[in-house]
């Protein structure tokens, strides 16, 4: 009896045949008898004996999927231990995966889900991965059932995914998807070697499975895990081996369109240089429209957050063939139409602008002569354009990008003639632009994109080299050669002593109206006097309030208009300061004057500007209360309130408003000392409406040298945000909900505005409207506007193209948060 239950021999399991022995052994699961044992081992060995699973016919094949599901829905007690795993294990890989899969998901499983987690990791473990994928490249699977072939391909991408479902997240270590996917990269790279020895050895096999793998693993998100194995690989084995490099090119060309894009942006952020990105995708631009369309058009035109190194790798590519270079002039050509049109540059942000100057830039280094004189012509023309519409932008970081690259264009198409060459300052960001039109050579183009980086934001790699710091060499000091007595005769004259001689220093006017006659006066002779007078003027100005309110409105009118006559240093700002002492000095009438002549004929925006700048100035200096030299402890600070920079006004503002933010935030603590500030008057009270309103009044009334809501939208802007100013520096003054309305309306009419400077300006309105106007008097007479402006902040956070709108635009929401219940108790 002992002897009917041994397990057969080898040499009977081959008489018996693979089949037979396959149905003996679903025969003996049904039973659950001792005789399981014997029959698993039968199996066992006639697959060996066979060859191993790949050697399966479809019958075999059904066979033994048959006795896997039935091993899978046994009892624990009916399944021998260990055996029933090495079945899983040594079977078709496939049809393995497949019913543990369906044995993790079904309730009426025999197995518990981590006995069947435990066989997969095995499954893993023992490179059966990797098997499975040399089995479904063989010629007799690519004949078989497509959607059997997709639904492997499912259960292989997400398997993780399948693993963690079950187990509700307390998956071993290797189904996480950071260790999964670089397993399957090792697999992948196993199968392509295999398909490398096979084609040396004359055999035929398919790529199209493990192209399908690829692409699905990529759309799924996870190219920095795959490719982070597979191309340093495919690197080095495609620098001398032409067999590798077509293996390369035919796996990146047998991705179905849908996953080419992810594919492309992979092994473009990964490609240590533009050379090797070559040999990886050979010319697959050429060949496949989609990969062409990525390439060309969407990394390029329709997406902006990719790195400088990812613009090199990309670019460089498709000027290092002669069947590419086509498509680098075409790119380029796209590149200068967005560049130069007016509506890309006001509805584009500023990081757009600056990814496509960066592409520009990088396309003319690899240009070469003859391709810069086919199209000379229409480079002059898109950078006149462009560095039109780049110099009326109203930011200027897209002035100075404008003129970047108007003087890298014109750099490369005059070679020989004059260049244009701009005034600007430069920064990190001007000096990375310009180190673009070198190329760097091929093996050092971009550096490894570090795993731990790679999709962050600002992660861009260190692509320009470190400026050297300029050298300057001296000049050569010549060496005084002569002899006396060549020296002539006047060198023997005795020089007068002249160190006890002073400068004679003109004494400045003591009044105030002798300062307007030497002000106004035209005789060269003067100018010395002149000088003097513009030095003095402001603080005689001030030493003199009576005399100042007397001929206020004419001395305003004279430092206007007033003209630099020689070159003083700080000419602009000593002019400002005077205005600002007189306006201060006698605000109504002085205001009353520059209000109405912002809005006249026959100024330059210059002089408007300075007007607004002056108004703002003055204001804050009637409102800004004055310090003692007492110290006292408190845990809120109010903010002090800066001047802004006459440069960048918004920058200022917006420092005001979160420094008024801080102020009304409560925070549990000692504080720190700080000065004491005086209980004063606010001086601005009484005049805030001499300021604000006449500047409101007219925007909308274009004149023949002056039109708002046109081509002086710089000025608007400016207009805006000293209006903001203005409003935050109303708190607490009676025209404040006044104030506060027209701001409101004022906003409204121009909400839609296309220049994100301007808009900017809007939300800071916003802003000062919320922190000055009491909230009782926002509740009884702003409510329905709030609720429209509150919907429009919305759309503004979340759609708007540019950032600082953006970001004004929440905090705006947050400060109207503090709103909201009070606003919900006002019946509709």
């Amino acid at each position: 009896m002992a002897a009917a239950l041994a397990p057969p021999g080898p040499r009977l399991a081959l008489d018996l045949g693979l089949e037979s022995v396959l149905r003996e052994a679903v025969a003996a699961v049904d039973r659950a008898g001792e005789g399981l044992v014997a029959a698993l081992g039968a199996v066992r060995a006639a697959l060996a004996a066979v060859g191993g699973p790949a050697t399966l016919g479809e019958r075999e094949r059904a066979l033994f999927g048959a006795l896997l599901r039935r091993l899978a829905r046994a009892p624990g007690a009916a399944r021998p231990e260990g055996l029933w795993q090495c079945c899983f294990l040594e079977g078709p890989p496939g049809l393995v995966l497949c019913v543990l899969l369906e044995a993790l998901g079904s309730a009426g499983s025999g197995l518990d889900p981590r006995e069947v987690v435990g066989v997969l990791e095995q499954f893993l473990q023992q490179g059966r991965l990797s098997a499975l994928l040399w089995e479904v490249c063989q010629p007799q699977a690519q004949a078989g059932c497509l959607e059997l072939q997709g639904a492997l391909l499912n259960k292989i991408v997400c398997l993780p995914e399948h693993v963690s479902n079950k187990l509700q997240g307390k998956n071993p270590p290797v189904f996480f998807p950071q260790n999964y996917f670089p397993l399957l990269g090792d697999a992948v790279l196993q199968v392509l070697e295999k398909i490398s020895d096979s084609l040396r050895g004359g055999l035929d096999c398919s790529i199209s499975f493990v192209s399908h793998v690829l692409g699905k693993v990529c759309v799924h998100g996870w190219q920095k895990e795959i490719l982070g194995v597979l191309v340093p690989h495919l690197t080095d084995l495609t620098k001398l081996d032409c067999i590798w490099q077509r293996i390369c090119w035919q796996l990146v060309e047998c991705v179905p369109d849908r996953w080419m894009e992810a594919v492309v942006l992979g092994f473009v952020q990964r490609a240590p240089g533009a050379d090797v990105l070559s040999r990886l995708l050979g010319n697959l631009v050429v060949k496949n429209k989609k990969a062409q369309f990525v390439v060309a058009q969407k990394l390029l035109l329709l997406q902006y957050g990719h790195t400088t190194a990812v613009l090199q790798n990309l670019l460089g590519y498709l000027a290092l063939d002669s069947g590419r270079r086509p498509l680098l002039l075409r790119v380029l050509q796209d590149l200068l139409e967005t560049w130069s049109s007016s509506s890309a540059v006001k509805h584009s942000p500023a990081e757009q602008q600056l990814y496509i100057s960066k592409a520009i830039l990088i396309c003319l280094s690899h240009l070469k002569e003859p391709e810069i004189a086919s199209c000379r012509q229409e480079l002059l023309t898109s950078m006149m354009e462009g560095v039109k519409c780049h110099l009326e932008s109203s930011l200027p970081q897209l002035r100075r990008l404008g003129m970047v690259v108007a003087e890298s264009i014109s750099l490369n198409i005059n070679t020989e003639g004059p260049v244009l060459k701009f005034e600007y300052e430069e920064d990190d960001e001007t000096r990375e632009l310009k180190s673009l039109l070198v190329q760097t050579p091929s093996f050092c183009v971009v550096p490894s994109l570090p795993d731990d980086e790679s999709e962050k934001a600002g992660a861009a790699l260190p692509l320009v080299p470190e400026r050297n710091e300029k050298s300057y060499t001296a000049a050569p000091v010549k060496a005084d050669e002569e002899s006396d007595d060549e020296l002539d005769s006047d060198d023997d004259l005795i020089p007068y002593d002249m160190s006890e001689d002073k400068e004679l220093k003109l004494k400045a006017p003591m009044y105030i109206r002798d300062c307007i006659e030497v002000l106004t006066g035209s005789r060269s002779e003067d100018v010395d006097k002149w000088e003097a007078t513009v030095k003095a003027l402001e603080s005689l100005v001030r030493r003199n309030p009576a005399a100042t309110r007397e001929v206020s409105v004419e001395l305003a009118k004279i430092l206007l208009h007033l003209e630099e006559k020689t070159c003083i240093e700080g000419f602009v700002e000593l002019c400002q300061r005077a205005q600002v002492a007189v306006l201060t000095t006698d605000p109504i009438p002085v205001a009353k004057y520059l209000t109405s002549q912002f809005y006249s004929l026959n100024y330059s925006l210059r002089q408007r500007m300075d007007i607004l700048d002056v108004l703002v100035l003055a204001a804050q200096e009637l409102s800004c209360p004055k310090f003692r030299g007492k110290t006292k402890h408190s845990g809120v600070q109010k903010p002090c309130i800066q001047l802004l920079p006459e440069s960048d006004s918004s920058k200022g503002w917006r420092r005001i408003v979160e420094e008024r933010i801080k102020s009304k935030t409560r925070r549990f603590d000692m504080g720190q000392s700080r000065v004491e500030l005086a209980s004063c008057p606010n001086e601005f009270n009484s005049v805030a409406g001499y300021f604000f309103f006449p500047l409101i009044q007219h925007f909308d009334r274009p004149l023949t040298t002056f039109d708002l809501l046109g081509e002086d939208h710089l000025v608007l802007g400016r207009l805006v945000h000293t209006l903001a100013v203005l409003m935050y520096l109303a708190v607490n003054t009676v025209a404040v909900t006044a104030m506060g309305k027209a701001l409101l309306e004022f906003v409204w009419a121009l909400r839609f505005h296309t220049d994100s400077y301007v808009r900017q300006g809007l939300l800071s309105c916003i802003s000062s409207l919320l922190l000055s106007v009491p909230t009782e008097q926002i509740l009884a007479d702003m409510t329905e506007e709030l609720l429209e402006t509150q919907s429009w902040l919305g759309d503004v956070m979340e759609k708007d193209p540019d950032g600082d709108c953006r970001r004004l635009a929440l905090q705006n929401l947050l400060l109207m948060e503090n709103l909201r219940r009070k606003l919900e108790a006002v019946p509709s």
